[in-house]
């Protein structure tokens, strides 16, 4: 499992649809969706999805452009009515609550701020329309932009501001409403990739200091995988499995989301041996490579079988064990600080990806050039075998756009 996993994702003894055991008491999801389905005239953007968000946890929606996961939003903060199903928000129903009266704010990529007032008065808007006086907002506009390390910017106009410290008075203007829950829709897109990095550690600090539901829209897998206490993976309107990062990551629960989170090598070939949890698949080369069994498929069955570029290992003599592992020939070596990407053609002309951790000072690693015969081989368990037919073809692919209304995001 990757750094990226580990943290705040190491633990994780409730059940995934955020209910405890019967001896206790159920807690009320900060947010649920009961059968929820919505229609753009023909286009189906959720098709009857369920879905419970708990109280206080980082809830990321992850999929491809058109999966749903915009429009899910939408839908809870009173953008979109559902064509059919339940809505709740704090245990109420809020399908004809309007968006404005409903517990929720909402953090934009395009930061949607006011270019003529100054960041304090952009901050306290949402207070100055519920008419709070002007001394107790103002007050809690100045806690707000200290919360987001922007004291002292208070007199500032928007254009006066880096694109990350527009965005946190964006994220003090929602939050100094104290939502039930803050809705955040690719808040980062438009930022640069350092920027963003640093912005991802802001907002899981400020989540965490706050305790406010985050529901979180993205189609960047380190972004979810990093930030999110849970993650639901979506596409063409459906989920395809809620979990921890860790589980998503580690336990996909098919193909498609194994191929959709993080990279893959994949090799076709059909069921040869099955010995408890370890199979064996024949390549049509007839070379064999380990995977974990997976049962209900038969010998000579037609499998793919999926393996991360870091589990495989590599080296320039072959293994005792397996007996037969693959060999090809070293094409390139891409260096990426911390990690080193080695692509290696094998004798079918495949071409298979590897990562390789660099340490410190280059001890305990072997030393490779390109052009150089290697070995590789991995554990059967990080081989994991799908039935050929299992493909999920649609997955990064956008439904068609209806008529009038888009697409669903």
């Amino acid at each position: 499992m990757s750094a990226a996993l580990q943290g705040r994702h190491a633990t994780s003894a409730a059940p995934l649809d955020g209910r405890r055991t019967a001896s206790s008491e159920v807690p009320v999801a900060a947010v649920e969706l009961r059968g929820v389905t919505k229609r753009f005239g023909a286009t189906t953007a959720l098709d009857g999805i369920d879905l419970a968000i708990r109280k206080g946890e980082f809830f990321a929606l992850l999929g491809p452009s058109g999966c749903g996961k915009t429009t899910t939003l939408n839908l809870i903060g009173g953008f979109e009515s559902a064509s059919s199903g339940t809505l709740l928000i704090d245990g109420q129903p809020v399908q004809d609550i309007p968006a404005h009266a409903r517990p929720v704010n909402t953090v934009f990529q395009s930061y949607a701020l006011f270019p003529h007032m100054s960041v304090v008065e952009n901050v306290e808007f949402g207070l100055r329309m519920k008419q709070v006086p002007k001394t107790e907002r103002r007050r809690a506009a100045f806690e707000m932009l200290k919360m987001v390390s922007l004291a002292g910017f208070e007199d500032r106009r928007p254009n006066q501001l880096s694109g990350g410290q527009r965005q946190r008075v964006a994220l003090a203007r929602a939050l100094v409403n104290r939502p039930s829950v803050l809705l955040l829709d690719e808040p980062l897109g438009a930022l640069d990739l350092k920027l963003r990095k640093q912005m991802q550690i802001e907002l899981t600090r400020l989540q965490r200091q706050v305790g406010i539901t985050f529901v979180y829209v993205t189609h960047d897998q380190e972004e979810a995988l990093s930030m999110s206490d849970r993650i639901a993976v979506m596409d063409q309107g459906r989920i395809l499995q809620i979990g921890t990062p860790a589980e998503i990551y580690d336990a996909p629960a098919n193909r498609g989301v194994m191929e959709f989170i993080g990279s893959v090598n994949v090799f076709e070939g059909r069921v040869g041996t099955a010995v408890g949890e370890r199979a064996r698949v024949e390549l049509a080369d007839r070379v064999g490579i380990d995977a974990q069994a997976v049962a209900g498929l038969a010998a000579g069955a037609p499998v793919s079988v999926l393996v991360r570029p870091e589990r495989i290992r590599m080296s320039a003599i072959a293994p005792a064990e397996p007996a037969s592992p693959l060999a090809g020939t070293l094409e390139k070596i891409a260096p990426l600080g911390f990690v080193t990407h080695c692509t290696v053609r094998l004798s079918n002309e495949q071409e298979v990806l590897v990562f390789r951790l660099n340490s410190l000072d280059g001890s305990g690693s072997e030393i490779f050039a390109e052009g150089q015969r290697v070995f590789l081989w991995w554990a059967p368990t990080d081989g994991r075998m799908f039935p050929a037919n299992t493909r999920i073809e649609s997955i990064g692919t956008p439904q068609a756009a209806s008529s009038s209304h888009g697409r669903p995001t």
